[in-house]
């Protein structure tokens, strides 16, 4: 299997495209500049989940001694089978059905979708799908103020981790930052002025061409997201490169970035010490933590679309609709 540094792990070589280009007057120099250009097309979290997808289902396919590559329809149905049944959720189990056609499409093999009897692919995912229909989503509870303000209260003393916490979760909350945005955040991408912060955003999940957002997050002191991050940014003597950035155990500071996992398991951490559940809680919670406590502040939903960067109003949406759920009940003047 190869690394990570491919798209995905193609047994028997060391990227998702061939190592030398298979056609007359192309070269290793040729291959390699598309292969750069390819990796840009997907973020890393998405490479990331693709190649984890694809490992699980080459040592599903090993354990019994069937092919992964190429993997019959019957192989695949199997397997997207048996992720339900262990509870996986739908939205998962489809992704790992894209990485297993993306990999053999990317290796010159017919994706199993698309070969004959390929149909039973699709029937067993529609299947999948509606059976799991009405059931709970498993999104992540969200840090809105009160539990954003209980989880900074409970960070202790003034260390070098305890600042950075502090201020990781309050501008992932107060930007509501997706986790690799969040980490991906330097030192130029920032700019202060009079009322707040600037965030220069040089990509993310849905500006794929790299155009860039401005995120912007007010100096306000209930958070004090701008203020927590003043503080690290001094105490880690940053003067550039990452602005967060991983610390070793012994609570040494590094140079390099954290990675959008180190955010998930920060938020756990300060949950669990703020008395929450910590299972509840990941790298979204601070996401969802904004656009929750806007919705319940009554914020205008087209301005948190502008925060959040969401493609659609609908999603956005949501979160205004579960807070409107007890507000002005039919049956406040009798319950």
């Amino acid at each position: 299997m190869a690394d990570d540094g491919g798209l995905v792990p193609v047994p028997g070589r060391s990227s998702a495209l061939p190592a030398a280009p298979d056609r007359p007057g192309l070269t290793l120099d040729d291959a390699e500049r598309v292969q750069s250009y390819v990796e840009k097309a997907s973020a890393d979290a998405a490479r990331r989940a693709y190649a984890s997808d694809w490992r699980l289902f080459d040592q599903w396919c090993g354990a019994r001694a069937l092919s992964s590559l190429p993997a019959s329809p019957e192989t695949v149905a199997a397997f997207l089978a048996a992720q339900a049944d262990g509870g996986l959720a739908r939205a998962t189990i489809g992704r790992r059905l894209a990485a297993i056609a993306y990999v053999h499409r990317i290796c010159g093999q017919v994706a199993p979708a698309d070969q004959p009897n390929g149909i039973l692919v699709e029937t067993t995912m529609r299947g999948i799908r509606r059976d799991q229909r009405g059931q709970p989503s498993a999104r992540k509870q969200a840090a809105c103020g009160d539990v954003l303000r209980d989880m900074l209260r409970a960070i202790e003393g003034d260390s070098i981790r305890s600042v950075r916490d502090r201020a990781l979760l309050a501008i992932g909350m107060g930007g509501a930052l997706r986790r690799s945005e969040l980490v991906g955040i330097d030192l130029a991408h920032l700019t202060r002025t009079p009322k707040g912060l600037e965030i220069h955003l040089p990509s993310s999940k849905t500006d794929q061409e790299g155009k860039g957002a401005l995120v912007v997050i007010p100096d306000r002191d209930r958070i004090a997201p701008v203020k927590l991050l003043d503080r690290w940014l001094e105490a880690a003597d940053i003067a550039e490169g990452p602005v967060f950035r991983k610390l070793t155990p012994q609570g040494r500071l590094t140079a390099k970035r954290m990675s959008d996992r180190g955010v998930a398991i920060v938020v756990q951490q300060r949950a669990a010490a703020a008395g929450y559940d910590p299972r509840l809680f990941g790298g979204h919670s601070l996401r969802a933590g904004f656009l929750t406590e806007a919705g319940r502040q009554g914020a205008n939903v087209f301005r948190m679309k502008d925060h959040s960067r969401h493609r659609s109003l609908e999603m956005v949406s949501e979160y205004v609709r579960s807070q409107d759920l007890f507000r002005d009940h039919a049956g406040d003047g009798f319950l």
